[in-house]
């Protein structure tokens, strides 16, 4: 069984290459643009993250999730990883980070 600092840096791995993947229309990652909803860790080590695209229509739609999910098998102690993508709530640009907005010049 995990102690809860190993939860805790398992997590903030997975946040570290989650931020490695970007839409390819927005100069900005898709953890910081708030596509990322959950991110769940089981004693086992399955990862269930939900996360959204800006748009069901997105030309990335195949593609962007699959990404996500082999970069995030890649992780030390990862055993499988269960992505689901949700539509809701809908994703709107009041869920990205301040870090996001800036760079999009969206304030």
């Amino acid at each position: 069984m995990e102690s809860s600092s190993q939860h805790s840096e398992m997590k903030d791995r997975i946040i570290e290459v989650i931020k490695t993947v970007y839409d390819p229309e927005i100069p900005v990652d898709i953890y910081e643009l708030g596509l990322i909803y959950d991110i769940e860790i089981t004693e086992e080590g399955q990862v269930i993250i939900k996360m959204t695209l800006t748009t069901p229509m997105c030309p990335v739609a195949d593609s962007l999730p699959m990404e996500v999910q082999e970069k995030i098998m890649g992780v030390e102690g990862v055993t499988d990883v269960d992505l689901q993508v949700v539509f809701d709530p809908p994703w709107s640009k009041d869920l990205m980070s301040e870090e996001a907005r800036f760079a999009l010049d969206m304030f």
